[in-house]
C-alpha cells in the first residue's frame, strides 16, 4: 500500500522532494526491487518512471548502476525486473532533441555496461536481455550517443553468427537502431562486413542471418543503404538459386525492402525482380496442380472420407516451406505494383496473368494476397472468401456495373456465407458490405431473378443478435428495397411477395429502444426508404409507424436521422399521407434551427422545404410563423449555404403559400437586404436570392412590390450616407435588380431611363453611376435594350470617367447589354475598338465579356470578324492589352475548336508549343511556362505524355542566370536587379503543380535537385519551395528522407539568418515570415518516422528547442497542424 500511495505522490505535478528525501526514496525504491513479494516489485518499477523527472541528475544515475549492477544478477526474477526498470528510465528520458544533459550521461553509463554484457555471452538470457535494452535505446537516444556508435557496432557483430537464433534476431534489431542514427564510418564498416560475410558464405545458417540484417537495414535506413545496392543485389540474386526455401523467402523479402525503401537506385533492377517474383510466385514442389480438376470431380461424386488420414510416413504439409516464398514473392509483386506507377501498363501484361493464374493456390496465407474468386466463394476457408469479398468490392468500386453478366454467378457464393453456419461474424459482415456495394453499382433489373434468394438470408442477418451485422444488413435492406421498387424507371417487377417480411425485419429494429446508436440510424433509414418506395402497400401499419418517427424525431441522439428520411418520405412521387404527424412535426422542425448543430439545420431546411412543396393544403399559417420565427439569425454571411437553404425554403413559401409573406417585412427582410450588401454573396446563394426577389415580386404583397424593393435595394446608394464599402456588393444589388425587372417587364422601360439619367447626371456620385451602369448591365443581358436611343452615347462617355471603377463598370455594362441583342450591338462594338485606339483596353474587355458570355449559336456567324479583329491587336505594345487580346482567342477558340484550334497553333511559329520553351525570348518563355502550368493544373490529361520532353527545359528555367543580373543606381544606392526571377518563378510554380497532377511521371530524386537549389534562393522562390518540402513530405517519403541531411543544412540557414539591425521594417517582416514558412517545412519533415533520427535533424532541432524565438514559432506551427488534422478528420 505505501509504494502504492508513494506512486500517486510521484504522478502529481507539485511534489517536490529535498536531497535527503530524495536520497531515502530512492534508496527505498531500489531496495524494493528485491522484494520477496512480486506485486511490490511491480509496483516499485512503475515508481520509477515519475521518479527519474523528479530526482536530482546524480541520483538517477544510481538508480542506472544499481538496475546495470542487478541485470547480471544469478537471480533469475531480480535480473527481469531490472532490465523492466531500466527499459522504463530510457523511456522516460527527454528525447534526444531536446538537448538534456540527464539523457546523455545515463545513456552514456548504461551503454558501457550493456556492451560488455553482450560481448561476454556467458549467459543467454542476460545477452537477450542487454540487446533488447541496447535496441530500445539506440532507437530512443541514437543520437546521444554517437561516440559510443563503433564500440556498440563491435560488440553487437559477433553476435550475428552466435549459436542461438534469437540472439541473432534481437542483435538485427539493434542494428536497425544503430544504422538510423550512426555515423557514415560506423554505416561503412557495418555494409562492407555484411558484403564480406556474404561473399565468403561459410554456412547457410549465417547466410541467411546476413541477408535477413540487410533487409532490416533497408528498412529502417533505405536513404543511405542505396548506394550499395549495385553490389547488394547481384549477391541476393545468386542466394535466390540455393535450393533452401528459407533462404529463398529472406532473399524476396529483401527485394521487396529494397522496392519500396531506394526507389531511386533499385529502379535498373526491376524487370529482374519481377522475373525472380513470377517464377517463385508459382513455386510449389510438392504439389501437381494439373490434376487439381479432376480430383476435385471425382471427390464431389464419390464423396470424401472425412476420417481417412493417411500413413504417418506420407510427406506432410507441415514440412512444406514452400508457401512462404510463395507468399513473399506475392508481397514483393505488390510492392513493385504499388511504387511503380509509370510501369503500369508493363505490369498488365506481365504481371495481372500471372496473379490471375494463382487463384488455385492452396495455402491461405498467399491466397490472402492473390484474390480468389468464383469457386473460391465457397471454399471453406473463411480468409480465403473474405478475400473474394474484399476483391469483389474493389472492383465494383473502381468499374460500375462490370459484374452485370456475372451477378447469376457471384449472388449464390454470397449467399452461401450469409447462409453458413461456420461463418465468422467478419466474414457476414463483409458479405453484406460486398452485396451492399454490388447492389449500389448495378442496374436494378439485373438482380430481379435473383431477389427470392437474396431476401430470406439478409432479413435473417437483420435479426441477428450482433449489432455490427445487424447494422450492414439494414444497409443491405434500404438499397434491395429501391432495387425492387425503383421509383425512377417504370418496373414490371411485382415487390409484394417481399415487402411483408422487409417491413417486418426492419420495424422491429425500429421499436427497440435498447440497441445500439447506428442500428438505431440504419433502422430509421431503412424504414424510411421503405416507405417511400413501398409506402402504399403499407395499409394500416403506415399510421403507426409514422408515429415511431415522431418519438424519434423528439430524441437528440436519433433527430438528424428522422430528418433526412421525412425529408425522403416527403419527395416520394407515391404522396405518402403525412398529414397524421404535420401538425406536431413542423414545430420541433422549427426548433431545431435554433439548434447549434450545423447538419441539422441544413437537412430541417431541406425537409420543410419538401414539405411545404408537397403538404401545402395541410401545413397551417401557425406552422408557418413558427418557422419563419426562427428564421432571420439564419440569413447571414457567417455561414452562406445555411443562408442559401433558408432563401430556398423562402422561395418555396413565395411560390405556394404567398399570404404568409406580408410577416416577412421585419428582421427577415432587413437580413436579406444585409446579406446582398456582402461581399462574400456569389454562387448558389446568390442564385437562390435572385429566384427568391423574383418569387417575392410575383406574389403582389403589400408593400412589397416591385417599387418597394428597388428602394430597399438600391436605397443607401443614392442616400449617400454611405458608400458601400465592397465593389462586389454593387455587382449583386445590380443582379437582384434585373432579377426584379425581368419579373415585372412592364417596370423595365422606365427604370432603364432612370439610370441612364443617374449615369448621365453631372451630380451623380461615382457609386450612383457604378451601380447605374453595372445595372444596366445586367438588365440589357437578359431584356433587348436596343430601343434606348441614348445608351450607346452614355456608356462610351463613361469610359471617359476619372473614376477606374466606373469605367470597368462602364466595360462591363457595354459587353453584357451587347449580349442582349448581339446583332445590334456587337458590329458596334468591333467597329469601337478599330476606331478608339485610346478606349481600346476597356472595349476588349466588353468583348470578353460577349465571348464569355453569348451563346454558341448567337456567336457563330461573327466568329470570323472578331477573330480577324483581335489578332490585328495581338502585337500591341501594351502587355495588359495583349493579355485580354489572348483570354478573348482562348475563349473564342472553344466555341469552334475544330477550326479555330489548328489556325491557333498555326500562329506559333512552329506550330509547336514545345517550341516556344526554347524561345530566346525570356518572356515568350516565361508565358509558356504560365501556359503550361494551366495545363498541368486543370487538363493535366494534355500534358502527361510530353513530360519527358518538357521537364529538362522547366528545370532549366530553375537556375539562377548572372547575365540576367544587373545593378542599378539609384542616387547614391546601388539596388540589383534579377531580370530571371519572374521566368524562375514561373518553373518553380509549375513544379509544385506536377506534385497534384503528374506525380507518378516524375523522377523524385531529379526533382528533388531542384527543389534544393531554389531553398537557397530569392524570398519568392524560398517561399515556394518550403511549400513543395512540405507536400513531398507526405507524398514521397522515403525519397525525402535519403536527401535529409541535404535539406536541413538550408532550412537551418534561413531560420537562423538575422537582419541587419538598421534594415527598414518589411525586411523585418520577410524574414519573420521566412522563418516561420521554413518552420513549417521543418514541422512537415519530422512527419516522416525516421527524420528525427537523423544527425543533421537532431542537432537542428535542439538548435530550435534552445532558441526561445525559434522554439516558439515551431510550437505554435505544431499546435496549429495538429489542430488542422483533427479539423480534416472531423469533416470527413
Amino acid at each position: 500500500m505505501a509504494t502504492n500511495d508513494l506512486m500517486s505522490e510521484l504522478q502529481k505535478d507539485s511534489i517536490k522532494l529535498d536531497d535527503d528525501s530524495e536520497r531515502k526514496v530512492v534508496k527505498m525504491i531500489l531496495k524494493l526491487l528485491e522484494d520477496k513479494n512480486g506485486e511490490v516489485q511491480n509496483l516499485a518499477v512503475k515508481c520509477l518512471g515519475p521518479l527519474v523527472s523528479k530526482v536530482k541528475e546524480y541520483q538517477v544515475e544510481t538508480i542506472v548502476d544499481t538496475l546495470c549492477t542487478n541485470m547480471l544478477s544469478d537471480k533469475e526474477q531480480l535480473r527481469d525486473i531490472s532490465s523492466i526498470g531500466l527499459k522504463t528510465v530510457i523511456g522516460e528520458l527527454p528525447p534526444a532533441s531536446s538537448g538534456s544533459a540527464l539523457a546523455a550521461s545515463v545513456c552514456k553509463k548504461i551503454t558501457g555496461r550493456l556492451t560488455s554484457a553482450i560481448a561476454k555471452q556467458e549467459d543467454v538470457s542476460v545477452q537477450l536481455e542487454a540487446l533488447d535494452i541496447m535496441a530500445d535505446m539506440l532507437c530512443r537516444q541514437g543520437g546521444l550517443l554517437v561516440n559510443f556508435h563503433p564500440s556498440i557496432l563491435s560488440c553487437l557483430l559477433p553476435q550475428l553468427t552466435s549459436p542461438r537464433l534469437a540472439v541473432r534476431k534481437r542483435t538485427i534489431i539493434a542494428l536497425g537502431h544503430l544504422v538510423m542514427s550512426c555515423g557514415n564510418l560506423v554505416f561503412v564498416d557495418l555494409i562492407e562486413h555484411l558484403l564480406s560475410e556474404l561473399s565468403r558464405n561459410e554456412s547457410m545458417s549465417t547466410t541467411r542471418t546476413y541477408i535477413q540484417c540487410i533487409a532490416a537495414i533497408s528498412r529502417q535506413a533505405g536513404h543511405r543503404i542505396g548506394e550499395y545496392l549495385e553490389k547488394i543485389i547481384p549477391l541476393v540474386v545468386k542466394f535466390c538459386n540455393v535450393d533452401d526455401d528459407e533462404l529463398r523467402e529472406y532473399c524476396i523479402q529483401a527485394f521487396e525492402s529494397f522496392v519500396r525503401r531506394c526507389p531511386k537506385e533499385v529502379y535498373p533492377h526491376v524487370p529482374t525482380v519481377i522475373s525472380i517474383c513470377l517464377k517463385y510466385l508459382t513455386y510449389d514442389p510438392n504439389y501437381n496442380y494439373d490434376d487439381e480438376d479432376e480430383d476435385e470431380n471425382a471427390m464431389d461424386a464419390d464423396g470424401v472420407d472425412e476420417d481417412y488420414q493417411g500413413s504417418d510416413d506420407e510427406y506432410s504439409d507441415d514440412d512444406d516451406m514452400s508457401w512462404k516464398v510463395r507468399r513473399a514473392a506475392a508481397k514483393c509483386l505488390d510492392a513493385v505494383v504499388s511504387t511503380r506507377h509509370e510501369m503500369l501498363p508493363e505490369f498488365y501484361r506481365t504481371v495481372s496473368p500471372a496473379l490471375i493464374a494463382r487463384f488455385k493456390e492452396r495455402e491461405e496465407n498467399v491466397s490472402m494476397i492473390v484474390k480468389a474468386l468464383h469457386k473460391q466463394m465457397k471454399e471453406k476457408s473463411v480468409k480465403t472468401r473474405q478475400c473474394c469479398f474484399n476483391m469483389l468490392t474493389e472492383l465494383v468500386n473502381v468499374l460500375p456495373g462490370a459484374l452485370t453478366q456475372h451477378i447469376p454467378v457471384l449472388i449464390p457464393g454470397i449467399i452461401f456465407s450469409l447462409n453458413d453456419k461456420s461463418s465468422s461474424s467478419n466474414l457476414k459482415i463483409d458479405a453484406l458490405s460486398c452485396l451492399y456495394v454490388v447492389l449500389c453499382n448495378h442496374q436494378p433489373q439485373v438482380f430481379h431473378p435473383h431477389v427470392q434468394a437474396i431476401v430470406p438470408p439478409v432479413v435473417a442477418c437483420v435479426g441477428d443478435p450482433f449489432y455490427k451485422i445487424t447494422s450492414e444488413a439494414l444497409l443491405v435492406t434500404q438499397q434491395l428495397v429501391k432495387v425492387i421498387r425503383p421509383l425512377d424507371q417504370p418496373d414490371a417487377f411485382d415487390a409484394s411477395p417481399y415487402i411483408t417480411d422487409l417491413f417486418a425485419c426492419t420495424i422491429k429494429r425500429l421499436k427497440a429502444a435498447d440497441i445500439d446508436q447506428e442500428v438505431k440510424e440504419r433502422a430509421i433509414s431503412c424504414m424510411g426508404q421503405i416507405i417511400c418506395n413501398l409506402g402504399d402497400s403499407l395499409g394500416a401499419d403506415l399510421p403507426g409507424t409514422l408515429l415511431i418517427f415522431l418519438e424519434r424525431l423528439k430524441n437528440e441522439i436519433t433527430r438528424l436521422t428522422t430528418v433526412k428520411a421525412l425529408t425522403l418520405i416527403a419527395g416520394s412521387p407515391l404522396k405518402i399521407n403525412l398529414r397524421p404527424i404535420l401538425g406536431e412535426a413542423v414545430p420541433i422542425l422549427a426548433s431545431f434551427l435554433r439548434k447549434n448543430q450545423r447538419a441539422l439545420k441544413l437537412s430541417t431546411l431541406a425537409a420543410l422545404d419538401i414539405l411545404v412543396k408537397n403538404y401545402s393544403d395541410s401545413v397551417t399559417p401557425a406552422m408557418i410563423d413558427a418557422v419563419l420565427a426562427e428564421l432571420p439569425p439564419l440569413i447571414n454571411e457567417s455561414d452562406m449555404h445555411v443562408s442559401q437553404m433558408a432563401i430556398s425554403f423562402l422561395t418555396t413559401l413565395a411560390r405556394v403559400h404567398p399570404d404568409s409573406l406580408s410577416k416577412i417585412s421585419g428582421s427577415i427582410l432587413a437580413e436579406l437586404i444585409a446579406l446582398v450588401r456582402s461581399p462574400l454573396l456569389q454562387g448558389g446563394a446568390l442564385s437562390a436570392m435572385l429566384e427568391f426577389f423574383q418569387a417575392l415580386v410575383a406574389t403582389g404583397t403589400a408593400s412589397l412590390g416591385y417599387m418597394d424593393l428597388l428602394r430597399m435595394l438600391t436605397g443607401p446608394v443614392y442616400a449617400q450616407s454611405a458608400a458601400l464599402t465592397h465593389k462586389q456588393s454593387y455587382y449583386s444589388i445590380a443582379k437582384c435588380v434585373a432579377a426584379l425587372t425581368r419579373a415585372c417587364p412592364k417596370e423595365g422601360p422606365a427604370v432603364v431611363g432612370q439610370f441612364i439619367q443617374d449615369v448621365k447626371n453631372s451630380r451623380s456620385t461615382d457609386s450612383i453611376r457604378l451601380l447605374a451602369l453595372l445595372s444596366l448591365g445586367e438588365v440589357g443581358h437578359h431584356v433587348d435594350l436596343s430601343g434606348q436611343p441614348e445608351l450607346k452615347t452614355v456608356i462610351l462617355d463613361a469610359f471617359s470617367s476619372a473614376s477606374e471603377e466606373v469605367k470597368s463598370a462602364a466595360s462591363y455594362a457595354l459587353g453584357s447589354i451587347s449580349v442582349g441583342n448581339l446583332p445590334e450591338y456587337l458590329p458596334f462594338v468591333l467597329q469601337e475598338i478599330s476606331g478608339q485606339p485610346k478606349r481600346q483596353y476597356l472595349l476588349l474587355h466588353s468583348l470578353k465579356e460577349i465571348i464569355s458570355s453569348a451563346s454558341v449559336a448567337g456567336l457563330k456567324p461573327y466568329v470570323e470578324n472578331v477573330w480577324a479583329l483581335l489578332l490585328k491587336h495581338c502585337e500591341c505594345t501594351e502587355e495588359g492589352t495583349r493579355n485580354v487580346v489572348a483570354e478573348c482567342l482562348g475563349k473564342l477558340t472553344l466555341i469552334d475548336p475544330e477550326t479555330l484550334l489548328p489556325r491557333l497553333k498555326g500562329y506559333l511559329l512552329s506550330g509547336d508549343f514545345l517550341k516556344t520553351l526554347e524561345d530566346p525570348d525570356l518572356n515568350v518563355r516565361r508565358v509558356a511556362l504560365v501556359t503550361f502550368n494551366s495545363a498541368a493544373h486543370n487538363k493535366p490529361s494534355l500534358i502527361r505524355d510530353l513530360l519527358d520532353t518538357v521537364l529538362p527545359h522547366l528545370y532549366n528555367e530553375t537556375k539562377v542566370r548572372k547575365e540576367l543580373i544587373r545593378e542599378v543606381e539609384m542616387g547614391p544606392f546601388k539596388h540589383t536587379v534579377d531580370d530571371g526571377l519572374d521566368i524562375r518563378k514561373a518553373a518553380f510554380e509549375c513544379m509544385y503543380t506536377l506534385l497534384d497532377s503528374c506525380l507518378d511521371r516524375l523522377d523524385i530524386f531529379e526533382f528533388l535537385n531542384h527543389v534544393e537549389d531554389g531553398l537557397k534562393d530569392h524570398y519568392d522562390i524560398k517561399m515556394l519551395t518550403f511549400l513543395m518540402l512540405a507536400r513531398l513530405s507526405s507524398l514521397c517519403p522515403s525519397a525525402v528522407l535519403q536527401r535529409l541531411d541535404r535539406l536541413v543544412e538550408p532550412l537551418r540557414a534561413t531560420c537562423t539568418t538575422k537582419v541587419k539591425a538598421n534594415s527598414v521594417k518589411q525586411e523585418f517582416e520577410k524574414q519573420d515570415e521566412l522563418k516561420r514558412s521554413a518552420m513549417r517545412a521543418v514541422v512537415a519533415l519530422l512527419t516522416i518516422p525516421e527524420a528525427e533520427k537523423s544527425p543533421l535533424m537532431s542537432e537542428f532541432q535542439s538548435q530550435i528547442s534552445s532558441n526561445p524565438e525559434l522554439a516558439a514559432i515551431f510550437d505554435s506551427i505544431q499546435r496549429d497542424s495538429s489542430s488542422a488534422n483533427m479539423e480534416s478528420m472531423d469533416t470527413s
